[in-house]
């Protein structure tokens, strides 16, 4: 077990887009059940579809659970017949049913390897078997989307010789993800057997996950769990939404609970996702009335500060003509970096609950509140007395 610092330019920016959204599509958190065979994929393989899978696309499913091939090069598989469903030829677009056999033969994946990259890893654990990240924020955690530089991704090729690769060779070792600018723990897996057994527990929903957040407003109720459907949003792709339940829409559920609140205006809240939606915490903060702060997407502003808090700003979320929140006008004319409190979405990845891989003995990692988010918190403490208790 080893707690240590890695790389030479802490506090580095890294480039990327301007949402969050590079390091997530409309999966949820963690992979698919991996079949052992993919471990040495060196010919023809037989898949029994799953309970998770059923109704999805034939095609779909398969990039998922290939990763390392594209999803146009499994479609050209299945033209070919060296892909079969049931010992019969199909269509991509074939609906699965559980238990369907999927008999699998696929060429050299496309994909080459990520670039290793030297920059700054927070770990807070590490052991023959996993990997444990305080990612930062503003780090996207695997290429994608225009951002393939400066990710997590390559940042542990460059850090760790051993690392899983059913994944995909654009996400080694990467077993869930954080939003781009969302900080805190992230689990690496080291071999492909560790992360099967990681994986497993994602999808019995065994893994137990805490987030904090800093919201505008405070929940009508102390605490209570969110139970909606989600969807990606008709308009802006990137974005997801809260819908009525059929057609592609998921099921998500979320509890929270009011940790303490701040001149009846602010709210640091606790979160225990059931479900792992992207943009889940987002979404369902947005829902209830109390977006988290500096959340571009949903909060409509980008940066929370010291002024906002005071009241001496116009409100967040107030779009002019040209589309941008109030909080985006006032950062382009040259708010004082003085000023700024939190320049993206508060939301931090505490604390994860895993069964060891190796030991099955229950294991615990925490990742402390990063400074920004520190920041924040004293400043609104600072400007009254807290309303409840702390955590």
């Amino acid at each position: 077990m080893t707690s240590r610092q890695t790389g030479s330019s802490p506090g580095q920016d890294f480039p990327g887009d301007d949402g969050s959204t590079g390091d997530l599509s409309s999966e949820p958190e963690g992979s698919l059940p991996v079949p052992d065979d993919l471990f040495a994929i060196s010919g023809p393989i037989e898949i029994t579809v799953e309970s998770r899978a059923h109704g999805w696309r034939l095609d779909h499913y398969l990039s998922r659970l290939f990763a390392n091939h594209s999803r146009a090069q499994i479609q050209r598989a299945i033209e070919a017949e060296t892909i079969q469903l049931n010992g019969l030829p199909a269509r991509s677009s074939r609906r699965l049913r559980v238990n369907d056999r999927i008999r699998v033969e696929l060429p050299d994946a496309e994909e080459s390897t990520i670039p290793a990259e030297d920059l700054p890893l927070d770990v807070l654990y590490e052991d023959e078997a996993i990997i444990v990240v305080n990612k930062a924020a503003n780090m996207v955690v695997h290429p994608g989307r225009g951002n393939y530089r400066g990710t997590l991704a390559g940042a542990l090729q460059f850090h760790f010789n051993q690392l899983s690769d059913v994944a995909g060779r654009h996400r080694p070792g990467i077993v869930h993800r954080l939003d781009r600018d969302t900080s805190g723990v992230i689990l690496v897996a080291k071999d492909n057997q560790v992360h099967q057994k990681i994986s497993s527990q994602f999808e019995r929903r065994e893994v137990r996950k805490e987030y904090r957040a800093i919201v505008r407003g405070v929940p009508e109720l102390a605490s209570d769990f969110i139970r909606t459907f989600m969807c990606v949003h008709p308009r802006v792709r990137e974005k997801m939404m809260v819908c009525p339940e059929g057609g592609n829409a998921r099921e998500a559920v979320t509890f929270y609970r009011t940790a303490q609140t701040f001149q009846g205006r602010f709210a640091m809240i606790e979160l225990h996702p059931s479900t792992g939606r992207t943009h889940q915490l987002r979404v369902h903060l947005q829902h209830i009335g109390t977006p988290i702060v500096a959340d571009r997407m949903y909060a409509g502003q980008s940066v929370l500060t010291k002024s906002d808090v005071c009241g001496q700003s116009a409100a967040p979320g107030r779009f002019s003509d040209s589309g941008r929140s109030a909080a985006d006008a006032v950062a382009s004319e040259g708010t004082p970096e003085s000023d700024i409190l939190i320049a993206r979405q508060a939301l931090h990845a505490f604390r994860l609950t895993i069964r060891h891989p190796l030991t099955g003995q229950e294991i615990q990692f925490e990742a402390p509140l990063p400074e920004d988010f520190e920041r924040t918190l004293t400043f609104l403490k600072s400007m009254g007395k807290p309303e409840s208790g702390t955590l």
